[in-house]
């Protein structure tokens, strides 16, 4: 065999294998969407519509979400996209270790090093000739 059929074999295995592999984890992950698909959960669909799921029904494949109090929508179950979690705890952190750095708090103005060095630079004025 020639070096060439070799890396050719070689090449196609790991598509192979990469393939497989992408197969198993959209999968699992599919299963893990499906499993915090309950009724009160919160939940975006394909579409960016945001509410709490009311019911799914698997026989019919309607999900019923209501989006605001009093005010439900009827969508196909595949479009529910992902189950919205609550990072209340992972927000704060954030906001905490970002003024613990010195970043400017919200409302603050940002400034540069070279805004605060530089001259302010007036306009420069050009004359007009008169044609």
């Amino acid at each position: 065999m020639d070096p060439l059929t070799i890396v050719m074999l070689g090449v196609l295995a790991l598509l192979i294998f990469f393939m497989f592999r992408n197969s198993r984890k959209r999968k699992q992950a599919l299963e893990d969407l499906q499993e915090k698909m309950v009724p009160g959960a919160e939940v975006m669909t394909n579409f960016g519509l945001f509410g709490t799921l009311v019911s799914i029904d698997d026989d019919a494949n309607v999900a019923v979400i209501e989006t605001s109090p009093g005010s439900t929508v009827r969508v196909h179950r595949q479009t529910l996209a992902r189950v919205i979690e609550d990072d209340v705890v992972d927000e704060e952190a954030a906001a905490e270790e970002m003024t613990a750095e010195g970043a400017p708090v919200s409302g603050e103005p940002v400034l540069n090093e070279s805004s605060l060095d530089a001259p302010a630079e007036k306009p420069k004025r050009t004359k007009k000739t008169e044609s």
